[in-house]
């Protein structure tokens, strides 16, 4: 690769362990010299790491590819991840790709740039998912306030709508002692909350014969002060987890819990592991242990077979439900997967409809969450200022906005919590700061 091109922009798409990927390979880019620039900006080479979770992201992918190309159109495009691994043919027919790699090889994409020749046809590196074994560690760096902390990849469960084992392969993590050190090096780089990332998380160590609660009791003496659970399978949040970071000083009261849906039939056609039931107990036992806790769920509407009962059902359970705020998805068919097969499919007006429904509901609970603690104080780490405020967390996971330009990024502060915006709590420093 010619020592002209200097300016490097990515572009993540997706959850959080994939921007901890991203950030761990901006760096072997920026080590050898190279100026990240984002990805709006005119650049050499554009990396796009991918999603393909719903239809949407997809779309959206293609969007970028284009987007980067009409900003320099002699730019090198590298298309890597989760869209790359599942559709390699379709990425390289786009215009202006120059190089698809899949799920194993992403790590190497500096190195296949290299060796790419920019006359040739767009190259594709992709190994058969079945073979992906590998765990490459990863954290992310540019915020130094929190860190995505990769400390699982892959999944082993077989829910009929999902695509995610087909695109990232069998579940797989490292050890708690490597897993330890990597978790050190993102705390010397400043971090003062570690957000533990992966795709089945609660699933980690099963390769090693250890085990999730292990890893958090080892995380839980480290010198960081805050550590966040992204999101954990309903069935693999046990009791020992919950009694756990009900003790801990360092786990942050705050749980995301996928649900997906509220019928034990839709459960049941999705595979799922768990049924309406045994969701609640989780819920009330955190409620019980944690009260302070937000709680986030993930919810699917529309899949096929979902009838206005089921629906309905889904909603007065969540209704009926102690939790913060909910992640809805509509669903979208997905080649490959025996959800895409079924009968009776959900028009897609309707699945907007269900859609807008629990998007309100959602409202309704963060603003009822949001209400219990309005004349209260909690800590917050500010991570961001706009229009002269500062913005943060606090503990449990409420957004919180204080007029004031005179705090830093990256402290933590006592903050009197005012009044609901909606979007976030409005805030003042606390007398006892």
């Amino acid at each position: 690769m010619s020592t002209e091109f200097k300016k490097i922009a990515f572009h993540t798409m997706g959850c959080k362990l994939n921007f901890s990927e991203t950030s761990m390979i901006s760096k072997d880019f920026t080590n050898r010299g190279f100026k990240k620039v984002k990805y709006k900006e005119f650049a050499d080479i554009y990396v796009l790491n991918t999603c393909s979770v719903t239809d949407n992201a997809d779309k959206e992918a293609r969007k970028l590819i284009r987007q980067a190309k009409r900003k320099n159109p002699n730019a090198q495009i590298a298309v890597i991840g989760c869209y790359a691994q599942l559709m390699p043919d379709q990425i390289a027919k786009i215009d202006g790709v120059n190089l698809v790699i899949g799920t194993e090889n992403k790590f190497n994409v500096l190195t296949e740039l290299d060796l790419l020749n920019l006359n040739s046809e767009t190259k594709i590196i992709r190994n058969k998912i079945e073979n992906v074994n590998a765990f490459t560690p990863s954290y992310s760096s540019n915020d130094r306030t929190r860190t995505y902390l990769k400390v699982q990849d892959g999944c082993d469960y077989t829910c009929s709508f999902c695509t995610i084992p087909l695109a990232r392969g069998r579940s797989r993590s490292d050890t708690i002692s490597n897993t330890i050190k990597i978790a050190n090096q993102a705390i010397r780089s400043g971090a003062r909350e570690i957000v533990l990332t992966g795709v089945n998380i609660g699933d980690y160590g099963k390769n090693n014969n250890e085990s999730f609660i292990e890893l958090i009791k080892r995380l839980d003496t480290l010198a960081v002060e805050r550590i966040r659970i992204s999101s954990i399978e309903p069935n693999l949040l046990t009791k020992e987890i919950i009694d756990f970071c009900a003790e801990s000083k360092k786990f942050m009261p705050h749980f995301h819990i996928p649900l997906q849906s509220g019928s034990n039939k839709i459960l049941k056609l999705m595979r799922r592991r768990y049924t309406s039931s045994q969701y609640a107990e989780s819920i009330s036992l955190i409620r019980q242990l944690i009260p302070d806790a937000s709680i986030g769920v993930d919810v699917i509407v529309g899949f096929p077979g979902e009838s206005n009962e089921d629906f309905m059902e889904t909603f007065n359970f969540i209704e009926s439900l102690d939790i913060s705020y909910l992640h809805v998805f509509t669903y979208s068919e997905r080649k490959n997967t025996d959800a895409a097969n079924f009968k009776k499919s959900v028009d897609k007006k309707t699945r907007a409809h269900r859609s807008l429904i629990l998007r309100r509901l959602s409202e309704k609970k963060l603003s009822d969450f949001y209400d219990q603690f309005i004349g209260t104080q909690r800590v917050v780490l500010f991570d961001n200022k706009k229009n002269n405020q500062i913005l943060g967390y606090t503990d449990n996971y409420i957004k919180v906005a204080v007029d004031s330009t005179d705090y830093k990024v990256n402290t933590v502060h006592e903050i009197n919590l005012l009044s609901n915006e909606k979007q976030n709590v409005h805030g003042s420093l606390s007398i006892h700061a």
